[in-house]
């Protein structure tokens, strides 16, 4: 709770200004029936006009004063609930944009989402309901006991019963919805899960005709949320019952004894009369307070789930001291064990004795979960070893400034994404001071400019999100120009052209050891003509180097780059498919 508050930023002002307008409403409120009881009393059985007019006149004055601080109440309570809720989203944003692969891999995308819209907007509500209704009920409750006590206090006392009965039922009903609560907001996280699936994979789903299984699949899902709610609402339900037994037992024991206390003097009309209202201000504040209790009970689930991602802190820290220049792309792995799960015993690299010099161009190849994309996630240290080090131009990547190594090692993903913009926006993603100039320069070296020219409108053709109006070859090389226009000096390409044709493979090679002899070049592949011209080809196997040599050499020595390429050349395709 102390995380989700820590959002309120500048909107406490507001919050305590929404505070002091409620307590001066419910001030004006519970002086009312006691006016009346004056204006009754001295007035009306006195047969004093003057008083009457002199304390009705007073009445109207309090009732547009509170009408007035009501409003103020009301307008601060929303400025400061949607500015609580709009930094929090911020707030959740902001730390996500920190976080490593690791920590990301602890959050499912679909419960991000909830967190940010359903949870966020839970919360809102709640903190609304509670600056505003929260504050006045519990006021309007003791200063309305308060007022009844000055009246009579014998018949103060059935208040406290009331009162005691509806908050015993209350707590109740709040442990048991809350687990439920809690609950509900998981299964969310699998509706979500489901429509960002079916979104994204809209065109797989029409092909296969699987619109009927896809509808069914979010029918569950959505009834598994129905029931869950229908099953808390029934319990919350029985809030009005609980208020209308108390209401009832107050007004039958406060007509039976009023009338035996009026009767025997020690109560006037008027004074019944106000305790009448007092009664109905009291029950109308626990009414109040059990909608509270209901909103509570609902946010603080949504609160834990907002506080989990706000807590989860990066694994990954640049020094103090951080080295902020790369002087080479010259690549070191000493003796690398890594695993996803520290400490599982599962490593997906063990023993990773690699020694890479600048400017060389290396072949990677390895079947399905031999730790190709594991290795080069380690060299832009987006994960940390185990054991051992991985050194950048001598320096080991935990002494850079993330930053600063990131920008020198530039990772073109297999399956890489574009963002909503034209292609010159989405080409800037790696150089955002990048003229056009440099961005058709870089489109050439990645064989983009060729289908570039043929849109209608060039390098400001707008990409649909994700890059859904283009090939997956087209978007492979925009993401391989967008890697270019950073200048790295290490660039890695994990199957970044296996929708390419292969006539455009080899242009894409010839072009960066034209472009680009400088630069450190990694190119993990499937097919043995993307990494036969390599200076040297890395062979991996269940995580473990199981060869590193020229393509001539590997062919002679190598037994699983001999299988490799006598299965792609006799024509077998995809080795890491069955033939």
């Amino acid at each position: 709770m102390k995380t989700v508050l820590g959002c309120l930023g500048r909107y406490r002002k507001d919050t305590f200004l929404c505070i002091g307008f409620a307590a001066l409403e419910v001030a004006m409120d519970i002086l009312l029936p006691f006016i009346t009881a004056i204006i009754i009393d001295d007035g009306l059985e006195a047969a004093n006009l003057s008083v009457v007019y002199r304390y009705g006149a007073l009445m109207v004055i309090m009732a547009f004063l509170g009408l007035l601080f009501g409003a103020g109440a009301g307008k601060y309570a929303a400025s400061a609930a949607s500015g609580f809720s709009a930094n929090l989203r911020e707030a959740i944003y902001t730390n996500i944009q920190t976080f490593s692969f690791s920590n990301i891999d602890k959050f499912s995308v679909p419960g991000l989402v909830t967190r940010m819209t359903t949870d966020i907007t839970n919360v809102q509500n709640a903190f609304m309901m509670i600056i505003r209704v929260a504050v006045r009920a519990p006021l309007t409750f003791l200063f309305s006991f308060i007022m009844c006590v000055m009246i009579n206090r014998t018949l103060s006392l059935m208040f406290l019963f009331a009162a005691a009965f509806l908050i015993l039922v209350l707590g109740i009903i709040m442990v048991v919805t809350l687990k439920i609560f809690d609950e509900v907001f998981h299964r969310y996280d699998d509706l979500n899960a489901s429509v960002q699936e079916n979104v994204s994979a809209i065109r797989v789903v029409k092909a296969f005709v699987r619109e009927d299984y896809e509808n069914e699949k979010f029918s569950k899902a959505s009834d598994n949320i129905r029931r869950m709610f229908v099953k808390a609402e029934g319990l919350l339900a029985f809030n009005n019952p609980a208020m209308m037994i108390a209401v009832y037992f107050c007004i039958i024991s406060l007509s039976w004894l009023g009338a035996q206390f009026i009767v025997g003097g020690s109560l006037t009309s008027g004074e019944l009369t106000s305790l009448y209202s007092y009664i109905m201000s009291l029950m109308m504040s626990l009414m109040m307070l059990s909608m509270v209790v209901v909103m509570i009970t609902i946010s603080m689930a949504s609160v834990r789930r907002i506080s989990e991602v706000l807590k989860e802190t990066p694994d990954l820290h640049a020094p103090d001291q951080a080295v902020t220049e790369v002087s080479d792309g010259s690549i070191d792995f000493n003796h690398v064990n890594f695993s996803y799960k520290h400490g599982s015993g599962k490593n997906a690299l063990s023993d990773i004795d690699l020694h890479i010099k600048s400017g060389e161009t290396i072949g990677v190849i390895g079947g399905t979960g031999s730790g190709k994309s594991s290795l080069v996630n380690l060299i832009c240290r987006l994960y940390d070893v185990d054991e051992g080090s991985v050194c950048i131009g001598g320096v080991d990547v935990r002494k850079y400034d993330m930053e600063v190594l990131r920008n020198q090692v530039s990772v073109v993903l297999q399956k890489n994404t574009l963002f909503s913009g034209t292609i010159l926006e989405n080409l800037r993603w790696g150089d955002p001071n990048a003229t056009d100039e440099a961005c058709i320069e870089a489109c050439k070296a990645a064989c983009a400019d060729e289908f570039i020219e043929r849109l209608p409108d060039g390098y400001q053709t707008r990409i649909e999100r994700g890059g859904a109006n283009v090939s997956g070859g087209q978007k492979q090389r925009l993401c391989i120009a967008r890697a270019l226009l950073k200048k790295p000096k290490i660039l890695i390409l994990d199957d970044s052209t296996s929708a390419v044709d292969t006539a455009t493979d080899a242009k894409i090679r010839a072009a960066f050891a034209r472009e680009i002899p400088g630069t450190t070049k990694i190119i993990i592949a499937q097919r043995i003509s993307s990494v036969e011209h390599a200076d040297r080809i890395l062979v991996l196997d269940n995580g473990r180097i199981d060869g590193f040599d020229t393509h001539e050499n590997l062919v002679k020595s190598n037994a699983i780059y001999q299988e490799i390429y006598e299965s792609q050349v006799k024509g077998g395709g995809d080795f890491d498919q069955p033939a």
